[in-house]
């Protein structure tokens, strides 16, 4: 089995390790509704679906048969 032949410091050690952390989401505001949603994603308000400003899918709506 390989062990490394010198003691890693701590300060190198945490070098490496300052890479690995998470990053804050990008928050965007709808301009019809006003609702703040993440970018490239669709967000439901008030019974429906809105992306880039307009309506996806509304499900206020009843379906008649």
């Amino acid at each position: 089995m390989a062990h490394p032949k010198r003691k890693i410091s701590k300060t190198r050690r945490d070098k490496r390790r300052t890479h690995y952390k998470a990053s804050v989401p990008q928050i965007a505001t709808d301009p019809t509704t006003g609702e703040a949603h993440l970018y490239h994603r669709a967000h439901w308000h008030e019974g429906k679906l809105y992306y880039r400003g307009q309506v996806v899918i509304d499900n206020t709506e009843e379906e008649v048969a």
